[in-house]
């Protein structure tokens, strides 16, 4: 049955269910264009491998030179980042997923992870609390928690990066998802970047991906 949805999906969206949540008060779970479609009111959580912003941000990078044989992705989603890693660019890695909002991930381990040969771990709770008590580095790490289509601001403290840093093998990369689609977003990402992220991440660079910035640890990008 899901797969005749998959191919009807490419004619017309396809829901699957809707939920409210203490966190997202408007989640909807659709199949489009074969693709597991995740929005709220106001911004796309997952998209599969067309989260376009982390697919053009990928598409920059030189996987020869970067390995990723362990990733952290920090607001999991429909774990649109290790799917399109696994399916588009054929990386082998071991995968913690963190995902503070419990429907959303009943979502991803029922239509998403069996459909992936990597291993993921799928954590249930706060990004916060998981770094704080994370005594593990990993290869790369995801930085992409969201409220709808707002960053919360603890998640953009001094201390929360000092505790990201801490995560990240000494030749690791972090991607740090922000928003620029506005001009009062893009205002914001600049002042977080040039006032907190470069003073945590001297060597920093950033990849304008049409609408959001990629914030990276160093310079990153072919």
């Amino acid at each position: 049955m899901l797969f005749l949805k998959k191919i009807l999906s490419y004619l017309v969206d396809i829901q699957l269910d809707t939920a409210s949540t203490a966190l997202n008060p408007v989640l909807l779970l659709s199949l489009r264009n074969g693709r597991f479609y995740l929005t709220t009111t106001n911004a796309v959580y997952s998209h599969g491998d067309l989260y376009d912003n982390f697919l053009r941000t990928f598409q920059k990078l030189d996987f020869t030179k970067n390995k990723f044989n362990s990733i952290l992705v920090l607001g999991f989603g429909m774990g649109s980042v290790p799917y399109m890693l696994e399916r588009v660019f054929l990386q082998k890695f071991h995968c913690t997923g963190v995902e503070a909002d419990g429907k959303i991930a009943e979502w991803a381990e029922r239509y998403v992870l069996p459909e992936m040969t990597n291993p993921v771990k799928l954590h249930l709770g706060d990004a916060i609390d998981f770094i704080e008590k994370c005594g593990q580095q990993f290869d790369l790490v995801v930085m992409d928690v969201f409220l709808d289509d707002v960053v919360p601001m603890q998640f953009e403290s001094l201390s929360f990066l000092q505790n990201l840093k801490k995560c990240i093998t000494p030749v690791g990369l972090l991607l740090f998802n922000r928003l620029s689609d506005t001009p009062e977003a893009l205002a914001s990402t600049k002042s977080f970047f040039d006032e907190k992220f470069r003073q945590i991440f001297p060597e920093a660079s950033y990849l304008d991906v049409e609408g959001n910035w990629m914030l990276a640890n160093r310079a990153a990008w072919a």
